[in-house]
């Protein structure tokens, strides 16, 4: 856990310019796997331009691409002295260019990445032969040598490993959205019985062998974990390693890892306490799929039964059903189509003619209704009509408005006297629209430092402060207040 540390070679898989940086390292990696461990900048400009896109790339971008990459720690210069032929040149430095380690695992692990769909999964049962082979030499193997104990080991986690990898990537496809929309196509009925058939031999193998793998796991787990690992451990330690200052936390690492890799192979063929074994949950998925596509397959032959063969059938009932000559002869045909269990039970909030419990549908009127679609989209198609001229009111109502603010006006103007509002002076009952109006103006006073403010009506006033308080005598109360005077310009 020390070294999970950002891996700042991956960098040019998602900067900005990452399809320049990952051609050029492509090209790297592809001459890797050639032979060709380093390359000059003049033979990378040359295969570059050989890709479409990149026929006009020239070499002052090659240069800064190269910088960034050896930024990133994905290449390694080497100075070539040998190719320098003047002064100048060996001034502008003649470099070969290598791939480094992690720049080489990046690439694999990208053209990978690149084809996982194309590389399908099976389900070989050659595994489960290989994995029961090797477990029976564990006592042949304990008296070998560490180079062949650690060969054991190798071909034991390798074939436990594809085994798992493959059966995973091959049931993977079938709980993909693709899969399931061809296991309900037609065209996927001429190829059940394949699918079948493979997945039953697969089951078949799985459930005989894993049992002889799990009574081996039962009877030898004492002996491979006592002395066994053991010897896998002190195998691994005797591969000598260029890093020698990992020497010293490496024998944990690798005892964590092969008791990790043990128990994986314990649990996928034994059940524990608390988990039921992989083999068994395999058996559980694979017969799943297995009733899936039996009954997807059922539905698809009973949809075109239902197409196909009945059309004719229902023309003659059609034609039978025109030549009833009395009602009740119609109701046994329409019985005989629908069946009882397709009678729909309608009800409707309609005066009939009669009360009574006893009488029949066929007795009454015929009610008609209107059906509407049950769609959110829907709307009632409106008639087209034309509209009303309103002047007159609006005008009505624009004199209506303008009357009451005069009046509005007025009996507020009539409490001001030589310029000044004197709340403490008020003695009859004040309406509510004046006390509203008085409240506002002192309210707009206040909100700033001189004390000033401005009507509705542009009159300019200053508010004044007297000692003590006022009451004003409204219509629904008494109200308290200070005693404020507004004294207003001339």
């Amino acid at each position: 856990m020390q070294s999970l540390y950002s891996i700042e070679e991956t960098s040019y898989l998602s900067a900005p310019n990452a399809v320049q940086y990952r051609t050029i390292m492509r090209i790297f990696y592809r001459e890797y796997e050639k032979m060709h461990f380093q390359l000059y900048k003049e033979d990378i400009l040359e295969l570059l331009r050989r890709i479409p896109d990149f026929e006009d790339y020239d070499m002052e971008q090659l240069k800064l691409d190269l910088e960034a990459l050896i930024r990133w720690k994905n290449l390694t210069p080497i100075q070539d002295p040998g190719k320098a032929y003047t002064i100048e040149e060996y001034k502008n430095k003649q470099y070969r260019y290598v791939m480094s380690e992690y720049a080489v695992e990046i690439e694999r692990l990208t053209i990978r990445l690149e084809n996982i769909f194309v590389e399908s999964g099976n389900l070989s049962t050659n595994l489960f032969v290989r994995l029961e082979r090797s477990l029976e030499e564990t006592e042949e193997i304990e008296g070998k040598s560490y180079k062949e104990t650690n060969e054991w080991w190798s071909n034991l986690q390798e074939d436990f490993k594809r085994l798992n990898q493959n059966y995973q990537d091959y049931l993977r496809e079938f709980y993909s959205g693709k899969s399931d929309k061809l296991m309900k196509s037609v065209e996927f009925i001429l190829h059940k019985d394949r699918f079948i058939q493979y997945l039953n031999e697969f089951i078949q193998e799985l459930q005989r062998h894993s049992r002889r793998i799990a009574k081996l796991l039962t009877q030898k787990s004492t002996q491979i974990e006592e002395r066994l690992l053991e010897r896998v451990i002190q195998s691994e330690m005797e591969i000598p390693h260029a890093l020698s200052e990992r020497q010293a936390d490496m024998e944990e690492g690798i005892r964590e890892n092969i008791w990790g890799k043990w128990y994986s192979l314990k649990s996928w063929f034994l059940d524990s306490a608390e988990h039921e074994c992989e083999c068994h949950k395999i058996l559980i998925i694979t017969n799943d799929i297995i009733a899936n596509i039996i009954r997807n397959a059922a539905l698809i032959l009973q949809m075109q039964n239902w197409g196909v063969s009945r059309k004719d059938d229902y023309r003659k009932f059609l034609e039978l059903f025109l030549e009833a000559g009395t009602l009740e002869a119609a109701h046994k045909i329409s019985a005989h189509v629908f069946g009882i269990q397709s009678i729909a039970h309608l009800k409707e909030n309609a005066i009939r003619d009669t009360d009574s419990i006893n009488s029949s549908v066929y007795e009454e009127e015929p009610f008609v209704y209107q059906l509407k679609p049950h769609t959110k989209a829907y709307r009632e198609r409106r008639r087209q009509q034309g509209f009303a001229d309103k002047t007159m009111e609006k005008l009505q109502q624009r004199m209506f408005h303008l009357q009451q603010l005069d009046s509005e006006k007025a009996l507020v103007m009539r409490y001001i006297k030589d310029g000044r509002l004197d709340l403490t002076a008020i003695t009859d009952v004040v309406p509510d629209t004046a006390r509203i109006t008085f409240l506002q103006w002192i309210s707009q006073a206040n909100m700033n430092d001189k004390k000033i403010g401005r009507t509705e009506y542009g009159q300019e006033f200053r508010l004044v402060r007297k000692e003590g308080t006022c009451v004003l005598n409204c219509e629904d109360g008494k109200l308290t207040m200070p005693a404020y005077v507004l004294e207003f310009e001339k």
